[in-house]
């Protein structure tokens, strides 16, 4: 009897739980989809990168082509023509003992074909 009684408890207790546990699950799924969609997007915020204010945070707006650790491509090409008057015909980039090194070839006007290194890491003309 005692396990009439137990299964009869058992039942009676699933049965009024049912409709709350119903909705409890309903309520769960969205808020389930919700945090893993967001999820992504706190990974990202959460990724290390330098955090700028102040006079630093004006200078990288105005000039986004600049690294953090040096000068662009398109910055030391800039730089070069307008050291040499000349026009970049050729871009290469080289390591040379652990350093980034820009190698452009530059045209004059007068036909003469000038080689420049320029140092990615101190925007240094060689």
């Amino acid at each position: 009897m005692t396990m009439w009684a137990a299964n009869t408890a058992h039942i009676v207790f699933s049965v009024k739980l049912a409709p709350v546990m119903r909705k409890v699950r309903q309520g769960l799924v969205p808020i389930t989809l919700l945090l893993v969609g967001f999820a992504p997007f706190s990974q990202a915020h959460s990724m290390p990168g330098s955090v700028l204010s102040g006079a630093a945070a004006r200078d990288e707006a105005r000039t986004p082509e600049i690294l953090r650790d040096g000068i662009s491509l398109d910055e030391a090409v800039r730089r070069a023509e307008a050291q040499y008057n000349a026009k970049v015909v050729r871009t290469d980039v080289q390591d040379e003992d652990g350093r980034k090194v820009y190698v452009l070839k530059l045209l004059s006007e007068d036909g003469r074909v000038i080689t420049v290194r320029i140092d990615a890491a101190t925007g240094r003309m060689r």
